[in-house]
């Protein structure tokens, strides 16, 4: 089946979420017709303008590298007594905000994001950081982890285009105050 991520009116009233209606995201619609957009960011784009909703499955392992944690849109983090798996207005800006800079980052690499190009500009920005040689064993770890058995690194079909489309979606949550419901 995979994971959906749907916006959600936040908080819920009552017992489930009153999901956004897709006219919310209709201006996703003109990025899709734009000539020369990559047809992954095409089909993104005119997705999100007809459901507003963002099939996630395929951008898991990215986005919990870019992020630094495990299973970011699947919100597992939601605590104990609160088992909704929901990303709240809040979250949707981090991750908007992870996802814009890394998009940003990677522009003087190119539109094709690769496994290979993700370690590059992960390197260039933790290594200012304050705790630089700790944070590059951790992400070399997280690397090697992505892996198969035999040492190939995931076969990742990305594009710049699509990654911040898909920043765009989880902005545009954080800006009008939706959540975003992991649909699993």
């Amino acid at each position: 089946m995979g994971l959906d991520n749907v916006a959600v009116h936040w908080p819920r009233t009552g017992r489930f979420y009153e999901p956004v209606a897709p006219a919310e995201f209709v201006d996703f619609g003109t990025i899709a017709e734009y000539p020369g957009i990559p047809a992954p960011a095409g089909a993104l784009a005119g997705l999100i303008a007809q459901t507003g909703t963002v099939r996630a499955t395929a951008y898991t392992e990215l986005v919990d590298l870019l992020l630094g944690l495990d299973n970011v849109l699947y919100a597992t983090e939601a605590a104990v007594e609160d088992e909704d798996p929901v990303i709240d207005p809040d979250g949707c800006a981090w991750i908007a905000g992870g996802l814009e800079r890394f998009v940003e980052g990677h522009r003087e690499h190119g539109e094709e994001i690769t496994f290979d190009s993700v370690g590059v500009v992960l390197r260039a920005a933790l290594a200012d950081g304050r705790l630089a040689d700790q944070q590059l064993r951790w992400l070399d770890n997280r690397l090697d982890a992505l892996r198969d058995k035999a040492g190939a690194p995931p076969q990742w079909n990305f594009t710049r285009s699509e990654l911040g489309i898909l920043a765009r979606f989880y902005r545009r949550c954080a800006d009008k105050g939706f959540a975003v419901y992991a649909n699993s």
